[in-house]
């Protein structure tokens, strides 16, 4: 990946005409937009300070879904919009009315899985012409759950992660990154002021093993235990990474739909473990999904990155917004698991429940330390 690769946006966008106020935004398909959302408010993120949120709320940029814009929603402070926006910064006198190079505002960002962040999105959806000059994104990776203060002390260290760099108003703007370490928190700063509607963190979780070597059984495909989804053969309606989303689906959106199949094949969804595991008990959650679950699913494992597929749970039906048990008949290792649902439809979790291997232990560790964790 190249960060030339990536489309880059300056300057001001044209003043709102009317319409639809998405039709003049300026965005690009990136790279790493693939990836887990770091920052999604599912696992825990949060906004926990920023040095000004005059006119627009700090927690605003985790929000999930596109910014919305209302021409007419002022209030006492001025124009409310939805990000996050700081008030204009000043000289420190008539003769010298503008701020310095150095001042700017910042925020900082406690991500809800930590991980290896490979890109960043600053999303300036309608600031057009109130959004920052330029941005720079720092890292930082600490243990526990530090307060703001912890994280402003002088003896954090803090990883450029995207230099100061220009960017335009009401445009999705995209910044590959190259650091391979494990990073909990981002600190966000616009110079030398302005609005930023969206922050996204695209990477992959980097679990801390001895918090799951503590749990015993837990969860091994789910994103915050450092599951992911590897492929999958359909993701019209809704990513196939929402079914190792934390907690159960809360609407139908929130698992995956595939379109209707005209075929005689069926769909699918690959997944890689947190590490070699031993599974011992499945979940298949439909819940939501009513006239569009899927009829019978199937479950195969693989251990190691070209081992044999082997089914574990044969093809079976399911039932429409359930949740499905099913104990094995003793414990599966893998590295992978593939769920094949016929003839097509969706689920809305998947969890699959049991104990790293003393292999998958020490790789886990090995990675760890090799991240700076």
């Amino acid at each position: 990946m190249t960060d030339a690769a990536i489309p880059r946006f300056t300057g001001d966008a044209s003043p709102y005409a009317g319409g639809d106020p998405y039709a003049d935004h300026r965005t690009a398909d990136f790279p790493f937009t693939h990836l887990v959302d770091l920052a999604d408010r599912r696992l825990g993120a949060g906004v926990i300070a920023a040095n000004d949120e005059f006119f627009a709320e700090r927690e605003n940029l985790l929000k999930p879904g596109p910014a919305v814009f209302d021409p007419e929603h002022f209030g006492h402070k001025g124009k409310i919009m939805d990000g996050w926006e700081t008030r204009r910064r000043r000289g420190v006198s008539a003769a010298e009315p503008h701020p310095t190079p150095d001042d700017h505002d910042w925020a900082l960002v406690r991500l809800g899985a930590p991980g290896v962040i490979r890109g960043i999105v600053l999303d300036t959806a309608h600031f057009r012409g109130n959004y920052p000059q330029a941005v720079s994104v720092e890292g930082a990776s600490l243990p526990d759950s530090p307060s703001p203060e912890d994280l402003l002390a002088p003896d954090v260290k803090w990883t450029t992660l995207v230099p100061r760099t220009p960017v335009g108003g009401h445009a999705a703007n995209g910044f590959a990154v190259d650091a391979e370490q494990r990073f909990t928190h981002l600190r966000i700063n616009q110079h030398p002021d302005g609005g930023i509607a969206r922050l996204r963190v695209y990477g992959e979780v980097a679990p801390d093993p001895a918090w799951l070597t503590a749990l015993g059984t837990f969860d091994l495909a789910a994103l915050e235990n450092g599951g992911q989804v590897e492929d999958a053969s359909d993701r019209f309606y809704s990513p196939a990474t929402n079914t190792i989303q934390p907690g159960r689906s809360r609407k139908m959106d929130d698992g995956w739909e595939t379109r209707r199949r005209r075929d005689r094949g069926n769909d699918w969804i690959r997944y890689r473990l947190a590490a070699q595991s031993e599974i011992r008990a499945v979940e298949i959650d439909t819940a939501y999904l009513k006239g569009n679950s899927a009829g019978w699913a199937a479950l195969s494992v693989r251990d190691g990155e070209d081992g044999d597929w082997s089914e574990v749970l044969p093809r079976t039906r399911l039932q429409p917004d359930t949740n499905h048990r099913f104990v094995l008949d003793g414990p599966v290792r893998a590295t992978h698991v593939r769920i094949d649902i016929f003839p097509d439809g969706g689920i809305s979790r998947l969890r699959l429940y049991g104990s790293l291997t003393d292999e998958g232990a020490t790789g886990l560790a090995a990675r760890h330390r090799e991240l700076g964790g």
